[in-house]
């Protein structure tokens, strides 16, 4: 892959938002699917959350996510970079880890020094220089990892 790919903050009301609506709802990961989509219908981040888009020559390839709460029963933890996901055929091309450094950056920005990433995966995020913490229940009663990084 040659082509540039771009990482995005995706704004409210923008056409970019309503594309990144479209991408959402019909991605193959049906796990987070509804619940991202859902979240993208009413808007529902306030301060410093937000979504970012990965994009190949104008097209939608991956997503991830900035929130204060995640799908977890955990408040006191956060910023969570959550719903790191990328299309099938782009994957293996370091785009979740250009996913991830951008919000990374962007938690930075927003003061930040410390950020989390549940998973279910076993060692992907520690390439990308996070920390396993512990096992953590998610609110439909299944166990995920947490993973920690210091900026």
């Amino acid at each position: 892959m040659r082509e540039k790919v771009d990482i995005i903050k995706v704004e409210k009301d923008t056409p970019m938002a309503e594309a990144f609506l479209h991408f959402v709802e019909n991605c193959s990961w049906t796990e987070v699917r509804e619940h991202t989509a859902e979240m993208m219908r009413r808007w529902e981040f306030t301060e410093w959350e937000c979504m970012f888009a990965a994009l190949l020559s104008g097209k939608l390839i991956g997503m991830t996510s900035l929130l204060k709460t995640d799908y977890y029963p955990l408040p006191e933890i956060f910023p969570w970079i959550s719903s790191v996901f990328v299309e099938k055929e782009y994957r293996g091309k370091r785009i979740s880890e250009k996913l991830i450094g951008y919000a990374e950056q962007y938690a930075k920005e927003q003061g930040f020094d410390t950020v989390y990433i549940p998973s279910e995966h076993t060692g992907l995020y520690e390439k990308y220089g996070y920390r396993y913490v512990k096992d953590i229940v998610n609110y439909g009663g299944g166990t995920d990892r947490l993973y920690v990084k210091e900026l």
